[in-house]
């Protein structure tokens, strides 16, 4: 069976149904595997949709950190030092001057902060940043293979269920 590069596979059209059930003929059967198809294809839609949607927050964040790492960088040989107000707790900022940075802490998650140097940190930043982007973009690539699935599966779907009602009301005429 065919798949998308990241392993999704593709569903397949039928195009004729009597050649796809043959001699069998077990719509019944061939329905329940077509919604079980349909429901594997929802629940990847939905784990890449959250995918999506936590990237969405952390992209712009990742940004930020790395402008900021490189304003700080502009700054490293300025004797002037850099005025700014920086946060403690939700309702308490304080003010502060910095001198010179040569080094910045950065927030990695999972309770871990780790102290870099400007330039290291704004070579990281930016990794960080081009593999998000790009782990944003495959989303977006199978999100839209999996749309064209699922409508495939329901086309096929109503395709089977169409043929079998009217082999049924065949039957009963006969």
């Amino acid at each position: 069976m065919e798949a998308n590069p990241r392993g999704i596979p593709k569903a397949p059209f039928i195009d004729n149904v009597d050649t796809f059930l043959g001699a069998a003929a077990d719509a019944e059967g061939t329905l329940l595997k077509f919604q079980e198809m349909i429901a594997k294809y929802k629940t990847m839609e939905t784990h890449l949709l959250q995918r999506r949607a936590g990237l969405d927050s952390k992209i712009p964040e990742i940004k930020k950190t790395l402008d900021m790492v490189q304003f700080l960088i502009t700054r490293d040989d300025s004797d002037e030092p850099i005025t700014t107000e920086f946060e403690l707790n939700d309702t308490l900022w304080v003010n502060a001057k910095i001198r010179a940075p040569k080094h910045v802490c950065l927030w990695l998650g999972a309770n871990v902060m780790l102290e870099y140097e400007t330039e290291e940190a704004s070579k990281l930043l930016s990794e960080k940043l081009s593999m998000a982007q790009k782990t944003y973009g495959q989303i977006e690539e199978d999100l839209e293979f999996l749309r064209e699935q699922i409508t495939t599966m329901e086309v096929n779907f109503s395709r089977v269920h169409n043929w079998d009602v009217k082999r049924r009301r065949g039957e009963k005429k006969e």
